[in-house]
């Protein structure tokens, strides 16, 4: 299912507004997996609330609801129960929990809805197929699908962040019927192709641990010329340094070996040679030295038996002033150990520079928790949905999700 794509600013989706939802009933795949108590209450209710725009846009049509919550062996893998009750609360009217799929009772919850009624059905992972990696054909055939078909006449995704799995949910029913994005989904791909096609200069910061990710991202912005620069930052950062040629010190080799990253350091070599100037690597960092901060040139770095927990003083001035100058930015992965205050200067830095360039995207994950913790999502043009899913957006990754939302607004227009 995967494989390069071209990037092209043309619509190949459909979205809501292509379609007359009025008295139809809608199937809606959205994301509304959150962290929860032991208890079972949602302790975030963020996700779900994201997706209100979507389900209003649909308030002239029977829409049922399809969601996941964690996966089976994990402690937050239970029922969406509490889920339809919050969801409830930011709609201003009762959102039906089923306690089923696509049986008997499901189905005949189904048949009863008017326009205007939202249902939400049970954890679609609670059904074993769901997870499976299938092609769309292949999950048109499972009981799940060939149940609901009937009662069912437009699919919609707005679960960006899975939509880099080929699941039952996110796929299984776009061979069948008129499909489309959601709010989000539809957000989610406009604004990450003007991240990858925007206004120039455009710079990535990328860092965090996820070496191979990021490394990624980079060969295919510089490879087809999205990027005018990529600043590096935390352990690819220190993989970066290392790949030029730079002495980083013992606890920091440990932790690239501990997270099995070695093998990174000949392909960041590699980005070196094809598009040095291009690339940025940290100047100065921080080291953790029991527990202080304490500045240090790349020189000290190389001598010192502590470990680099963020970016120094001069990196950045430098990565700030290029960031907030830039015409597009996408931001993805903190840039130092930034739990720990002491050292979240460098990644706090970053993001406030990022609010003042004209176009800024927030990759998802760990750096979304920052921007949220400094209270500034507001100042930011794009916050994505999904961490894993925008990693591979953005490394050139076709998304099974979108492909199928592309073939079938494609089949539409041969009709």
């Amino acid at each position: 299912m995967k494989g390069q794509r071209r990037f092209k600013l043309t619509k190949k989706f459909l979205t809501i507004d292509d379609f007359d939802v009025s008295g139809k009933t809608v199937l809606l795949r959205v994301d509304f997996n959150a962290p929860m108590s032991p208890e079972g209450k949602v302790l975030d209710d963020a996700r779900i609330r994201s997706h209100v725009k979507t389900i209003l846009d649909l308030k002239d049509a029977k829409v049922i609801v399809l969601a996941h919550q964690s996966r089976p062996g994990k402690s937050d893998f239970t029922t969406t129960k509490p889920h339809a009750e919050i969801l409830s609360k930011h709609l201003g009217k009762e959102v039906r929990y089923v306690d089923d799929l696509f049986g008997s009772y499901a189905r005949s919850c189904i048949s009863a809805m008017v326009p205007g009624d939202v249902i939400l059905l049970e954890n679609v992972r609670f059904f074993s197929e769901e997870s499976l990696e299938r092609s769309p054909k292949e999950h048109t055939h499972s009981y799940f699908v060939q149940k609901l078909l009937p009662y069912v006449d437009f699919f919609l995704n707005d679960a960006f962040a899975v939509s880099h799995r080929s699941h039952l949910s996110v796929v299984g029913f776009t061979e069948e019927i008129p499909s489309g994005a959601g709010r989000i989904m539809e957000s989610e791909i406009v604004n990450l192709e003007r991240g990858l096609n925007g206004e120039r200069p455009c710079v990535y910061a990328l860092g965090g641990s996820k070496v191979d990710d990021s490394l990624h991202v980079a060969q295919n912005v510089l490879s087809t010329g999205s990027a005018d620069s990529v600043l590096f930052s935390g352990v690819v950062g220190n993989v970066v340094l290392a790949a030029a040629g730079y002495k980083i010190g013992k606890a920091n080799m440990d932790l690239i070996a501990k997270l099995g990253y070695e093998n990174q350091i000949p392909i960041a070599k590699d980005l070196l040679d094809k598009y040095g100037k291009k690339i940025k690597y940290p100047a100065d960092v921080a080291l953790n030295v029991n527990g202080k901060r304490v500045e240090a040139s790349l020189k000290e770095m190389g001598k010192s038996e502590h470990p680099a927990n963020d970016i120094g003083l001069e990196t950045i001035v430098a990565y700030t002033n290029e960031i907030e100058n830039a015409g597009t930015v996408i931001l993805n992965g903190p840039a130092g150990v930034s739990e720990n205050p002491d050292f979240a200067i460098g990644t706090h830095e970053i993001i406030r520079a990022g609010t003042r360039s004209k176009f800024s995207i927030i990759g998802g994950g760990h750096i979304s928790a920052e921007v949220n913790r400094l209270g500034i999502e507001g100042q930011f043009s794009h916050i994505s949905t999904g961490g894993g899913a925008c990693i591979e957006y953005l490394s050139g990754v076709e998304l099974p999700g979108i492909t199928a939302l592309e073939k079938a607004a494609a089949k539409q227009e041969m009709k």
